[in-house]
């Protein structure tokens, strides 16, 4: 059975603060720097989990993401997990073709 969405994603005040949070990070994923522009692209992720006591509406702590990096920041999703296991995996090339993984060899001078 599908969740039910939590109204508090359509609220005035959410859709406020989620639109200040993706200007302050240049409408950009925080972990890769990719684009978000486009429709259903951004995500604005709590850092810390509101019910493990993240304060809802707090820009700091709010983060955009993209698709890819939300979804590997909620390993928990579809779980039984209890609590949030972060790991993220960069992947992709700059415009030059260069990495974007500041971890990958050609990263490391």
């Amino acid at each position: 059975m599908a969740k039910k969405p939590d109204p508090f994603y359509r609220s005035r005040e959410w859709r406020a603060v989620r639109q200040m949070v993706l200007r302050r990070d240049n409408y950009r994923c925080v972990v890769c720097g990719v684009d978000v522009t486009g429709r259903g692209e951004a995500r604005v992720d709590h850092i810390v989990r509101v019910q493990d006591g993240g304060a809802a509406l707090d820009p700091a702590n709010l983060r955009t993401l993209c698709v890819l990096h939300d979804n590997q920041g909620h390993r928990e999703k579809g779980s039984r997990a209890s609590h949030r296991h972060e790991k993220f995996m960069i992947t992709g090339c700059d415009p030059l073709g260069m990495p974007l993984n500041p971890q990958h060899f050609w990263n490391r001078r």
